[in-house]
């Protein structure tokens, strides 16, 4: 079993809480095809499997906790108690935990422009990886992604130059982020923090790869979701923000062909 420690710095995890177990279950099981099984955190947690590999996690939350309905990555860390220090050290905020369960621990933070991510220590899902070219990956729309980069790099040890750290390169007005040669992050600039659109304000955003957007973004609209956004050329994809049954965003993203 691998953990935190070992990819320390990478996403480790996507996952999704929501008030409404069942619904989102079936929403993104006609969206995506996956299938959803329980999981040795409780009863309250699904792993999504898509062709029987682990794509990314549904938790429900009780609405008084305050945790938005919204899809979050985690990152792998080797100590979460370090970890949420070095948050506020510099300026953040850890909103929830680190909370213990059966496999690690787990917090929710939020940067310094208000972006919301997660955190764990523990047993990782081997079978799963962060990467541009897998079935799900994380991306930061920032202000200010030179600051943010910064931000990231200290509190999970990017860049450091230790066996295992990840790598941070600046390419055409992005921060990339990568684990040998696979690109398992990205930070874009462009958001607008207190803008009243919650697209365009500083967020992690979760992209979903899909083999035809346009179909998959009617299988949304006909489960109950809805399009929040046009669809966005970019080198690599074509790719459109999407609204679930419940309001979370996330991305769905069709690969474009290279080329030659």
């Amino acid at each position: 079993m691998s953990t935190s420690g070992e990819m320390f710095g990478a996403p480790c995890w996507v996952s999704l809480a929501t008030h409404d177990l069942a619904s989102a279950e079936a929403f993104y099981g006609a969206v995506l095809g996956w299938t959803l099984r329980t999981t040795r955190l409780g009863e309250e947690f699904r792993v999504a499997l898509q062709d029987g590999v682990p794509v990314a996690g549904i938790g429900a939350v009780v609405p008084r906790l305050g945790i938005p309905m919204a899809w979050t990555p985690y990152f792998a860390v080797e100590d979460a108690d370090v970890t949420a220090a070095r948050i506020r050290e510099r300026g953040a905020t850890t909103a929830v935990g680190p909370l213990a369960f059966a496999t690690g621990r787990a917090a929710l933070a939020a940067d310094r422009e208000g972006a919301a991510f997660g955190y764990w220590e523990g047993e990782v899902v081997s079978q799963w990886t962060s990467a541009e070219d897998g079935a799900a990956w994380a991306e930061l729309r920032s202000g200010d992604p030179f600051a943010a980069a910064v931000f990231y790099g200290e509190v999970l040890d990017w860049a450091t130059g230790r066996p295992g750290s990840l790598d941070v390169a600046y390419e055409h007005d992005h921060v990339v982020v990568r684990r040998g040669t696979l690109t398992v992050a990205r930070i874009s600039g462009g958001a607008v923090g207190g803008d009243p659109d919650p697209r365009l304000r500083p967020r992690w955003c979760v992209h979903f790869a899909v083999p035809d957007l346009d179909e998959a973004a009617d299988r949304a609209v006909r489960a109950g979701g809805r399009q929040a956004s046009p669809v966005e050329q970019t080198p690599t994809d074509r790719r459109m923000v999407m609204r679930d049954k419940a309001g979370a965003l996330f991305t769905l993203a069709e690969a474009r062909e290279a080329v030659a």
